[in-house]
């Protein structure tokens, strides 16, 4: 079974970048002043993600329309952050974004619905 969805993903998973790529959002445009906040405000937040998954794909076309440049880290990839999201986030879902607040306490967001909605709360 395990194989069965790595070639499904293989397969199809080219197909689904072209169609991100294709329809990547127009990002929302701020003064220069106010991006800069928001560049500093993501420097506090990580998406822990897989490049062919679609509820990630989902999230990081919210961010680019949002015009965030939140750090992207890829728990398929990489198993040091596959590790770390299953340490310290207690599961190996993605998408999920870390959120760092100004006191250094880490907040681990699962669900791409729940992930856009604090983002469209926090930028839009």
């Amino acid at each position: 079974m395990k194989l069965f969805f790595r070639l499904l993903r293989a397969i199809l998973g080219p197909f689904m970048l072209l169609k991100e790529h294709l329809s990547r959002p127009q990002g929302i445009v701020r003064a220069p002043e106010d991006q800069a906040k928001v560049d500093a405000a993501c420097q506090k937040l990580a998406l822990y993600q897989f490049t062919t998954c679609p509820f990630c794909i989902k999230v990081r076309q919210e961010m680019r329309r949002l015009s965030l440049t939140v750090e992207f880290r890829d728990a398929q990839k990489s198993a040091q952050h596959r590790q770390a999201l299953l340490t310290q986030g207690g599961s190996p879902k993605v998408p999920c974004l870390q959120i760092t607040d100004d006191k250094g306490k880490v907040r681990w967001l699962y669900e791409s619905g729940d992930i856009i909605r604090y983002l469209q709360q926090q930028f839009a």
